[in-house]
């Protein structure tokens, strides 16, 4: 997976310098048609890993760039406002990542995004104790987690 990645790599500067345009559009153009070249060449050879990761990776990258965005402007108005409209609570979100990677990395993309903190993990690691400013729900709080990062984290590393 890492060669595949370091091809296509290769490839969008190769194509870059070729071109002799050096936009973004250019570089992101020319990682989509590496992409697209390295997955025609080795379709048949059975190590298509990194071609079912790399646009869930991406799709990720987005969905975490939304909910970053959306708890920003959710604590900005909290701020900006002069009523009291938080509703702070600790959930015990019960984990179906195993892992210490799968676990870290869920608790720190809980924690980067704002009004919400990681706060602790059971010692079976079975349970993430998290701390959010906006609590109307604990079901649906669990199954935002849930549905959300745990769900692209496990589609990911698994």
């Amino acid at each position: 997976m890492k060669n595949r990645f370091l091809s296509n790599i290769l490839l969008t500067f190769i194509w870059v310098a070729l071109t002799g345009n050096f936009l973004f559009a250019n570089y992101f153009f020319g990682f989509l048609l590496s992409f697209f070249m390295l997955w025609l060449i080795t379709s048949g050879t059975g190590d298509a890993k990194y071609f079912r990761i790399l646009p869930k990776v991406i799709t990720f990258f987005f969905f975490f760039l939304y909910e970053l965005v959306k708890a920003n402007l959710q604590v900005a108005y909290e701020v900006m406002t002069p009523n009291y409209n938080m509703t702070p609570g600790i959930v015990k979100v019960p984990l179906d990542v195993k892992t210490n990677l799968e676990i870290t990395f869920l608790a720190n993309l809980i924690s980067l995004t704002p009004g919400t903190l990681s706060l602790d993990v059971s010692d079976d690691k079975k349970v993430l104790y998290v701390h959010s400013m906006y609590i109307t729900s604990k079901e649906s709080f669990i199954r935002s987690i849930k549905n959300g990062f745990e769900k692209r984290i496990l589609e990911i590393l698994r």
